[in-house]
């Protein structure tokens, strides 16, 4: 058997940064990625003096600071404001088919999917909202599916100072489905069970058996 390949481990939850990451500017970075995105067109042959392609290189280059990399900047975090759980409510809560935008950090290809959040009440609740911005905010930066897994597990045991925690992505690599052995059928899951879900198998079946039910809005179902 093969060892592993090194490129492709997650040995940390942390995304790896350097010391330096966030002295310059966001204007700083989109000038300078504005040039290496010209040098890369430039080096495919590209005319960037054609209309459709005069833009590309600063279009590229701001998507890549704001958007499909802008979790990277810890000033763009969700705010992780709780609230006492004054209604007591002590059992399980899921946020299912949460949308999940990412880009895999191997190739640079994009990762789409859907992420399965539950916690069981105790002192504090979060926001819905909040638990969709925190899958948001991990997403956008390069990625390994695993590490984003974890990385939402522990910024949620954080805010609600709990253990009972879990996190369930089922996603498409485009770097499998679009190039490579191009298998356009498979998709990767990864799971993260803390605290009681961890250890009462009862309660993680249950939270599987809650994210494959369908809501159904007007004749619409969604699963």
């Amino acid at each position: 058997m093969k060892s592993p390949d090194p490129d492709h481990l997650s040995a940390s939850v942390s995304t790896p940064l350097r010391d330096d990451a966030f002295l310059l500017s966001d204007d700083q970075k989109i000038a300078l990625i504005e040039g290496h995105v010209r040098g890369i067109l430039e080096t495919l042959g590209m005319n960037l003096e054609d209309d459709s392609l005069r833009g590309t290189p600063r279009r590229v280059a701001k998507m890549y600071v704001t958007e499909t990399f802008g979790g990277l900047h810890p000033d763009r975090a969700p705010d992780m404001n709780t609230f006492e759980n004054n209604y007591h409510y002590g059992e399980m809560l899921v946020e299912k088919n949460i949308v999940v935008y990412s880009t895999c950090e191997h190739h640079l290809m994009p990762i789409v999917g859907r992420a399965h959040i539950a916690y069981l009440g105790k002192d504090r609740v979060i926001g819905l909202s909040k638990m969709n911005r925190i899958v948001d905010f991990y997403a956008k930066r390069p990625q390994v599916q695993e590490r984003l897994t974890r990385q939402i597990v522990e910024s949620l045991i954080e805010a609600l100072g709990t253990q009972d925690v879990a996190v369930m992505i089922d996603a498409k690599h485009l770097c499998v489905n679009a190039r490579g052995i191009r298998d356009v059928h498979s998709s990767t899951i990864t799971a993260e069970y803390h605290g009681r879900f961890l250890t009462e198998e009862a309660l993680k079946t249950e939270f599987l058996t809650y994210i494959q039910l369908q809501t159904t809005f007007g004749d619409s179902p969604t699963t």
